[in-house]
């Protein structure tokens, strides 16, 4: 039997291989806003909206968030949504298993709409779809991932996450469950002491090994 019950996966860079979109938005946004901090858009990896306004929209540019989340919501409407490899046959095998599965993700139900939109299917692949309406505190508190394995009526012992971003995996780690990491946002030896596990993709990954 597997130790496993649920399987809980963020979205950009777990699900869908998003991350170089979002690089060429965000880059656009740095340039115009932060043209003092070159390569700003590789930093900001993995952060949530309202960290970014936190950190470099605030003060003189604060004014400036309308305009960008604006920017932002219309940018998602467009975007092209590829599973990362191997995804698909990974998600039925784990629903074949009686395994549970949920999208753990600060996006919001605007951008799902885009998701939904483009994959009608996707609904079908989860038992839950957790967004950022769902959550009192972002990544990396943990609050995420402990209600996503509330839901289930899980302890965090029978939940894996699956994070790319490294305030994700600070979340699965904080919430006190198995980690996995994808190296589709940043470097596998950058996220390593993060995560029980890095993996590229999915082809070749057994949960039933954890």
């Amino acid at each position: 039997m597997n130790k496993v019950k649920a399987a809980l996966f963020d979205l950009d860079g777990v699900v869908f291989d998003t991350e170089p979109q979002y690089t060429e938005f965000w880059g656009r946004q740095c340039r115009e806003f932060h043209p003092e901090q070159p390569g700003l858009e590789h930093r900001i990896k993995g952060q949530t909206l309202t960290q970014i306004y936190d950190k470099y929209f605030s003060e003189e540019l604060e004014c400036q968030r309308p305009l960008v989340t604006s920017r932002l919501n219309d940018f998602e409407q467009n975007m092209t949504f590829t599973y990362v490899g191997g995804f698909l046959d990974f998600i039925k095998n784990l629903r074949a298993s009686d395994i549970k599965t949920a999208v753990v993700t600060s996006s919001n139900l605007v951008k799902m709409q885009a998701v939904y939109k483009s994959h009608p299917e996707f609904i079908g692949l989860f038992d839950e779809i957790l967004t950022s309406e769902d959550f009192e505190k972002s990544k990396p508190d943990p609050d995420c991932y402990l209600k996503a394995a509330k839901r289930f009526g899980l302890t965090s012992a029978d939940c894996m996450v699956f994070e790319d971003s490294y305030n994700g995996l600070r979340s699965g780690r904080a919430a006190g469950m198995t980690v996995v990491g994808l190296a589709t946002t940043n470097a596998k030896d950058d996220i390593c002491e993060l995560c029980d596990t890095v993996i590229y993709d999915y082809c070749d990954f057994r949960i039933e090994n954890y």
